[in-house]
C-alpha cells in the first residue's frame, strides 16, 4: 500500500469520526514526497489529519456560500505538513528559549524505562519530592534506578506529578486504561443546546472572521487547533492562569491570537470568564474531565450560559477509565500505549524511541479542528451547539494500527529549505522570523494570521470583534 492510500486511510478515518459523508473524502488529494522516520506512518499521519480539517473547511464554506459539493477542492503538501507538525518558525537574529529543563527524559528503572515531565515547576517539585529531593539528571537517574518503573509512576501521579512506564502495546491493550480507550469512539459527540442565530455573510479568504474562539489549552494540541482557525480568520483569544508560562514554545503556538490571563479559582477572573464564554462562538479547552465541573462550569452549564456553543475538549489517557482524570501529554502517551517500546524495537535501540515530532498532540489538535469546524456547520444548519471530546490515546489507537506497514519505511523527507518557508517576515515580539507555508490549499483562501506570535499574557481578557452573528 503507497504511502499516499495511508494519507486517505488517516483522513477519512478523522473525518467520518465527526459524522461526515465518508463521499466528501474524494475531494482532498495529496501532493509531496518524502516521509519522517519512524517506525509508523507519521507523515501520512500528519496529511490525513490536517487534510481532514481542511475538509471540514471546505464543507462549511460550501454550505455557507451553497456551492454545489463537487466544488470542493482540497490539497495537502505532506512534506509541509510534516513541517507543521515539528517547527514552522525560523528566528532571524534570535533564539527561541529551550523547550526541556534539565530533568525531564526517559531513565532506566530496575526492570525497565520510565519518562519524567518535568517542563512545569510544580510537576518538578512532584517528582523531586518522590525522589527524595535529589537534583540535576544525574543524580534524578540514580535516584530511578533504586524503583520499579510502575511503583515510581504511581508514587509520583499520587504526588500531582506526571510520569508514564514504557509498555508495549501488546502491554497495553491489557491494561484496564488501554481497554477502555481502545473501546472508545474517536470522538465523543452530543448535541447541545439549541440558538436561534443562523449564519453570516463570509468571505471565502477568511470564512471564519466574526466568529470567537476562547483558547482554554497548553502545549500543543489544543493550541494547534486554534492556531489554525486563526488563520481562518477567528477572533481567538487564549486564557492562561498567572502562574503558567511555556516561553519555548510561546514563538510556535502564539501565532494569530491574543493571550490574556485570569485565575478561575478566583471568583472576579471565573465571573469574567463566564462573560467572555456567554458571547463565545467556540471553546477549546483541555482541563482534566473533572476540573471545570467541580467549578460549576460543566458541558451542561456551559451549554446553558451559551446556547449554541461548540465545545470540544481533549483529555491525554482519554474519558473514559481508571485514568480518565489523569494528567498527561504526547511524550508520556507513547510511552504508556507502547510507541516509544515499538521505535525502539525497530531500531535495536538500547533505549526508547518516540515519534520523531510529537504527533498524537498535533493529530489531535487538527482532529479538534476539524470537530470544531464540523459543529459550526452543523450549528449553522440546525440551530444547535455541540459537544465533542478527543484525546491523545484515542488517537494514538490509529497510529498503532500502522505499525509495520510496509509503507512505514519511507522515503527521506530531507532537511527543511528556504522554499519550505513564506517570502516576508513575521514580526513576532522577540524579532523578525520566517514561517512555514500552509500545507493546505482551498479555493479563495489564502490562511495568514493577523497577529504575531508573542508570549502569554500580553492581552487584556476581551474580544477583539463585535459580537459574532452566528
Amino acid at each position: 500500500m503507497p504511502a499516499t492510500t495511508l494519507d486517505r486511510h488517516f483522513l477519512e478515518t478523522f473525518w467520518v469520526a465527526t459524522g461526515a459523508d465518508p463521499q466528501l473524502a474524494q475531494h482532498v488529494r495529496f501532493v509531496g514526497i518524502g516521509d519522517l522516520p519512524s517506525a509508523f506512518a507519521v507523515t501520512s499521519f500528519a496529511a490525513g489529519a490536517m487534510g481532514a480539517a481542511g475538509l471540514a473547511m471546505a464543507s462549511l464554506l460550501q454550505t455557507l456560500t451553497d456551492t454545489p459539493a463537487h466544488d470542493l477542492n482540497v490539497t495537502v503538501d505532506r512534506r509541509l505538513a510534516s513541517i507543521w507538525f515539528g517547527t514552522t518558525i525560523r528566528p532571524l537574529g534570535w533564539a527561541t528559549p529551550a523547550l526541556h529543563d534539565g530533568v525531564i527524559g526517559d531513565y532506566e528503572t530496575s526492570d525497565g524505562w520510565i519518562r519524567l515531565h518535568t517542563n512545569a515547576a510544580h510537576h518538578l517539585k512532584a517528582a523531586l519530592a518522590t525522589l527524595g529531593e535529589a537534583q540535576g539528571s544525574t543524580r534524578v537517574a540514580e535516584a530511578v534506578q533504586g524503583w520499579r518503573a510502575d511503583d515510581l509512576e504511581t508514587a509520583i501521579v499520587a504526588n500531582k506529578g506526571c510520569a508514564a512506564t514504557m509498555r508495549s502495546w501488546s502491554a497495553w491493550q491489557q491494561h484496564p486504561q488501554g481497554i477502555a480507550v481502545i473501546s472508545e469512539p474517536l470522538i465523543h459527540r452530543a448535541q447541545g443546546a439549541t440558538t436561534g442565530a443562523g449564519g453570516w455573510k463570509v468571505d471565502a479568504s477568511r470564512p471564519l472572521a466574526g466568529l470567537r474562539v476562547l483558547d482554554m489549552t497548553r502545549v500543543l494540541a489544543g493550541p494547534a487547533c486554534t492556531r489554525m482557525l486563526a488563520g481562518a480568520g477567528a477572533d481567538v483569544l487564549r486564557i492562561d492562569p498567572p502562574w503558567w508560562d511555556e516561553p519555548g514554545l510561546a514563538p510556535e503556538m502564539t501565532l494569530g491570537k491574543r493571550c490574556a490571563r485570569l485565575d478561575l479559582r478566583d471568583p472576579g477572573d471565573r465571573g469574567r470568564w463566564m462573560d467572555l464564554l456567554a458571547t463565545a462562538d467556540i471553546l477549546v479547552h483541555g482541563y482534566r474531565s473533572d476540573a471545570l465541573e467541580a467549578m460549576g462550569l460543566g458541558a451542561s452549564q456551559r451549554q446553558h450560559l451559551r446556547p449554541g456553543l461548540i465545545d470540544v475538549s481533549l483529555d491525554a489517557y482519554g474519558h473514559t477509565g481508571p485514568w480518565k482524570h489523569r494528567r498527561g501529554f504526547d511524550s508520556l502517551v507513547q510511552m504508556s500505549m507502547g510507541i516509544a517500546e515499538a521505535g525502539q524495537r525497530a531500531k535495536a535501540s538500547h533505549r526508547p524511541v518516540p515519534l520523531p515530532v510529537q504527533a498524537l498532540d498535533h493529530a489531535t489538535g487538527y482532529l479538534l479542528a476539524t470537530a470544531a469546524l464540523r459543529g459550526i456547520q452543523d450549528r449553522v444548519r440546525f440551530g444547535h451547539g455541540s459537544i465533542m471530546r478527543v484525546s491523545l490515546a484515542r488517537t494514538g489507537v490509529e497510529l498503532m494500527k500502522t505499525l509495520g506497514h510496509p509503507a512505514c519505511e519511507p522515503q527521506p523527507i530531507g532537511p527543511v529549505t528556504d522554499r519550505d518557508f513564506e517570502p516576508d517576515h513575521e514580526a513576532t515580539f522577540w524579532g523578525p522570523a520566517l514561517r512555514a507555508r500552509w500545507p493546505l490549499q482551498l479555493p479563495g483562501m489564502n490562511a495568514r494570521w493577523s497577529v504575531a506570535s508573542g508570549p502569554l499574557g500580553q492581552s487584556r481578557a476581551h474580544w477583539a470583534t463585535h459580537r459574532s452573528r452566528a
